[in-house]
């Protein structure tokens, strides 16, 4: 797809919520609580040091950063997101949606790479990390000066109308809504003090955020500037919607080519994500899951590690002199 601004220029309309690749994020699956570990620290600096390394990261990279995970340690979700099927079947739907990212979009905004997506950039540009396969939609990697990174979910830096295909900036977006919601950002804040706790504070994995019933009637939603249609999109795959097939080839060639597999911050829940590992395993690529809680990936883990992700990525990067 030809990108202009990091904007992509073709897409395919979508009118109905079609199907048009591979394996959909879907339910959430319960992981063990026990946990060990299989290997040692020393052994995550030699995996890494022969280089060829692709690294996978999930929501747990990015917690450091002040964004949540959605699920907790036994692998089930805290909340439930909204589904591609909801979105794309009722304007109600859509409505809610974004009067909750409207606001939560502007915090998740505001994060920063955090000593991970550094180390993982520092150790990209010293040659050990190649490609970056990343589960998030934050762009945090690219943030930390990474390069290469495929987002395997999509961004919510950008908006697409499923009618026309037409992409538009998210910073763009916002401007709009500010313009057809005055008033709104005041509202919130005013309804938010009222109730005096933790309501409407905490951002949600995709940017969203929850609100009262009577805030979300009141906003209006966007309407593509092309078509005129209120199916407007964050170009993020939604529960229940498909990775694209050209996207799923790219990574599984990745992974085959790779010297190793790091996993970092996933819990592999979603087969997204863990058909990586697996394939991975099915070729002998050697796998290193370094995240705290247990994964659906643990028995293919050639090497497994649970540590926090930011002091562990930075003693990783002392001891390869970087």
């Amino acid at each position: 797809m030809q990108q202009a601004n990091g904007i992509p220029q073709q897409a395919t309309p979508a009118t109905a919520p079609t199907v048009t690749a591979t394996t959909r994020l879907s339910t959430s699956r319960t992981l063990p609580l026990e946990t060990h570990d299989l290997g040692t620290f020393d052994d995550l600096v030699d995996l890494v040091s022969a280089g060829g390394v692709v690294v996978l990261s999930g929501a747990g990279l990015s917690t450091e950063s002040g964004i949540p995970d959605y699920r907790g340690p036994d692998g089930t979700r805290r909340v439930e997101p909204m589904t591609y099927g909801e979105f794309a079947g009722s304007g109600e739907a859509r409505r809610r949606y974004w009067a909750r990212s409207y606001i939560g979009w502007q915090r998740f905004n505001a994060a920063e790479p955090n000593q991970g997506h550094r180390v993982v950039t520092d150790l990209q540009r010293a040659g050990y990390v190649g490609p970056i396969i990343t589960q998030n939609v934050d762009g945090l990697h690219q943030a930390s000066g990474a390069t290469d990174v495929i987002e395997l979910h999509g961004s919510l830096d950008r908006a697409v109308c499923l009618t026309c295909g037409e992409y538009t900036t998210r910073v763009g977006l916002h401007e709009r809504m500010t313009e057809a919601n005055p008033g709104f950002m005041e509202r919130f804040a005013e309804a938010a003090q009222s109730v005096g706790s933790q309501w409407g504070k905490q951002v949600r994995p995709d940017g969203d955020i929850v609100l009262a019933d009577s805030l979300v009637a009141s906003f209006h939603a966007p309407r593509c500037l092309v078509c005129g249609n209120d199916t407007v999109k964050p170009d993020v795959v939604f529960f229940g919607e498909s990775v694209p097939k050209a996207v799923v080839e790219q990574c599984f060639s990745l992974v085959e080519g790779a010297g190793a597999v790091l996993v970092l911050g996933s819990s592999l829940s979603v087969m997204s994500g863990y058909r990586f590992v697996r394939r991975a395993h099915q070729r002998d690529v050697p796998v290193a899951i370094v995240t705290q809680s247990a994964t659906r990936g643990d028995a293919e883990a050639t090497l497994r590690l649970h540590a926090p992700l930011g002091p562990t990525l930075e003693d990783l990067r002392v001891a390869l002199g970087h």
